[in-house]
């Protein structure tokens, strides 16, 4: 069932409210509506310090109060991406599908939140979530998130689409250098030893050629991954959280890491790359259109601002990816500083991932 929703961006020098209005006449035109049941708009942080005044503007411009969304690192919709320049990204609704309070179901929740709204106890619920973290590219701030045209002082919110089936997945999009291995021995957030042997030296082992020693290591492109459930396959099913390198300890060739391991736990290391990245979000959207069950009528799509255009060398393969898959479909998202939804059976905050939703309309 087709309803009317389309997408448009818009852009400008300067952070200045029309912009955000000409995004929502765009869309309207696109999706041959006069008015909007509802807009998601994703502003650039430009408009981070005073965006009162382009949400107001974009009320006008859709005939609504029902404007939700919140500043990211940049914007995108299924015509383009926007960094570092002033924009403004609106998704609006029209026939049966509005924005809505959450309900207790198995329907996708739109999650937004700021750095400093994100909580463990609002990120774990029961119902799936889909979102990111409001963000900028020097994670300085400051970071906004809207509902019904104003302010959430909170920095987070939640609705659903009502009138709409969605489903979520994340791709994580990490090459892995080595299997899951047991954590055998830790000290605090320094990880000793993986199975018999001193942890940097399986790393070092398992690196690739062009990385030739320990005093080179690219920590900004290597991870560890701790799986969750049967280590054989849950690489390949992505069931598995991201644990940063602090750094890399010659001496007793241990690895700090952010989070600490127990031991028992499975953790292989990974390192970043695009062209598996590629090939797992190729992955993701065909088990995406497969749990939908029916052709998607828009979708949203979150990469980490750490993914996009500057990891894909100034493309958005994701976006490319999603097009050329569903040529005709309206898509809205924002670059973020951390991405929401399901892992494992609970709601997660991945990084360096993208996380995708998509929906089709209901009766």
């Amino acid at each position: 069932m087709n309803q009317p929703v389309a997408t448009a961006l818009a852009r400008g020098r300067r952070a200045e409210p029309q912009i955000a209005a000409q995004a929502v006449e765009r869309a309207l035109e696109r999706a041959g509506l006069s008015r909007a049941n509802a807009v998601l708009l994703f502003l650039t942080p430009h408009f981070a310090p005073n965006p009162e005044s382009a949400l107001r503007a974009a009320a006008r411009a859709a005939g609504t109060l029902q404007v939700t969304g919140c500043t990211g690192a940049g914007v995108l919709t299924d015509e383009e991406w926007l960094l570092d320049t002033p924009g403004a990204a609106a998704m609006v609704f029209g026939g049966t599908m509005q924005l809505g309070t959450p309900r207790h179901d198995d329907e996708p929740v739109l999650s937004l939140c700021t750095p400093s709204g994100m909580t463990a106890d609002w990120l774990d619920s029961e119902t799936p979530r889909l979102g990111a973290v409001s963000g900028d590219l020097f994670g300085h701030g400051p970071f906004r998130v809207w509902s019904m045209t104003r302010i959430v002082d909170g920095g987070r919110v939640d609705t659903v689409i009502e009138g709409t089936h969605g489903v979520v997945h994340a791709s994580q999009g990490m090459r892995a250098l080595t299997a899951p291995i047991e954590v055998a021995e830790v000290q605090g957030l320094d990880l000793l030893k993986l199975g018999n042997y001193p942890a940097l030296n399986v790393l070092v082992q398992s690196l690739p050629q062009n990385v030739p020693s320990p005093d080179a290591l690219p920590l900004h492109l290597i991870l560890g991954g701790v799986t969750f459930g049967d280590p054989d396959t849950a690489i390949r099913e992505g069931r598995y959280r991201l644990n940063h390198i602090v750094s890399a300890n010659l001496q007793d060739r241990s690895i700090t890491l952010s989070h600490p391991l127990a031991p028992g736990e499975r953790l292989f290391w990974a390192m970043r790359d695009a062209l598996t990245a590629e090939r797992e979000f190729r992955t993701t959207l065909d088990q995406s259109a497969a749990d939908l069950g029916a052709s998607p009528d828009f979708g949203m799509l979150f990469p980490c601002m750490g993914r996009g255009p500057h990891f894909f060398g100034n493309r958005d393969r994701d976006l490319d990816l999603l097009h050329s898959r569903f040529p005709d479909l309206p898509v809205i998202g924002f670059y973020g500083n951390g991405e929401i939804a399901p892992l494992d059976g609970a709601n997660h905050l991945y990084q360096y991932s993208a996380t995708l939703g998509l929906f089709t309309a209901t009766p």
